[in-house]
């Protein structure tokens, strides 16, 4: 792929880059039906194809280099487009070098610890990407959406109501600065729907019978906390998109452009790191050598001693 062709797609995401330190709204600042320029679904699915191969060869990289991690924080309200976001990024990728992990409701073990612990549980080891689908960033939205979870976890709002948001804000910036100085990269993505796009995209849960296994009478309780969870996202964005892990706003009313935008964060991310297949030494190439030369040895009569290197797409 060209260098013009990637900043192409680049281009998508760094358009949706939060400023560190900006104070913004997320229903007044954002559109969730913008699709940063792009042509249409048919140059938005054409540039996401191109984005998942550049994905999967630096992935190969990053899993030989075995150096940096990779962790990817996805929140959205319910039928934001989270696992379909996750699915067609990822659809390139190595699986041994990837997983994913969705928090639920924390269990009677995981409340008995501070807040972060079941996150940090499982964070990417060097060469691994990570996805958060919700994260430790629940902490500061449905539990602040719904005050029982945070007394569940054995804490109080506090006398002017904010100071525990405020509290958990500076403790997420350190902990994510602190994983970023260990080598964790972090990319950060709001997949952002409109109010009518969800409730649509709920009807589709009740009206096709394939989706029928994704409706949850809870969502349908959840629309009626819209402006609290505006409210609360837009506090997070404030406070948590920081120079070394910022926040992507991603519209999400069109899915084909949420999956472009966050391909494009990641990949830029991943060029970024540039991570690099590990050179052999002169011992370890000594030792290729003579595994090839045994190999070969080994050929059939009536085969190549090593058709990989007479044809190096045999096996491809």
């Amino acid at each position: 792929m060209s260098n013009a062709g990637r900043q192409e797609i680049i281009r998508v995401g760094d358009s949706l880059r939060l400023t560190p330190g900006a104070t913004v709204s997320l229903t007044e600042d954002f559109d969730p039906g913008a699709t940063a320029g792009v042509a249409g679904r048919k140059q938005g699915k054409k540039l996401l194809k191109s984005a998942v191969k550049v994905i999967s060869e630096y992935q190969q990289r990053l899993v030989a280099e075995e150096r940096d991690g990779v962790l990817v924080v996805i929140q959205a309200l319910d039928a934001g487009g989270k696992d379909g976001t996750i699915r067609h990024v990822l659809s390139g990728v190595n699986p041994a070098g990837v997983a994913v992990h969705s928090f639920k409701q924390p269990t009677e073990q995981e409340l008995a610890h501070e807040y972060l612990w079941r996150y940090a549980r499982q964070l990417p080891s060097p060469g691994q990407i990570v996805v958060f689908n919700r994260s430790h960033y629940e902490e500061v939205l449905v539990v602040r959406v719904h005050p029982e979870l945070l007394e569940a976890e054995g804490n109080q709002a506090g006398s002017d109501g904010d100071s525990v948001w405020q509290q958990r804000f500076r403790e997420i910036n350190e902990w994510e600065r602190g994983l970023v100085d260990e080598g964790v990269r972090i990319v950060k993505l709001l997949l952002n729907v409109s109010n009518e796009e969800q409730r649509v995209r709920f009807l589709r849960r009740c009206d096709l019978p394939e989706k029928h296994w994704k409706f949850s009478a809870s969502d349908i309780q959840e629309r009626k906390h819209w402006d609290e969870y505006q409210h609360a996202f837009s506090e997070m964005l404030s406070h948590t998109s920081t120079e070394w892990a910022p926040w992507h706003v991603i519209p999400a009313d069109h899915k084909w452009f949420a999956r472009l935008a966050a391909a494009s964060v990641l990949m830029d991310t991943l060029i970024r790191i540039d991570p690099q297949i590990p050179k052999m030494d002169a011992e370890a190439r000594e030792a290729l050598d003579a595994a090839r030369a045994e190999l070969e040895a080994q050929a059939p009569h009536d085969e190549p001693a090593d058709p990989v290197a007479d044809d190096p797409d045999h096996y491809r």
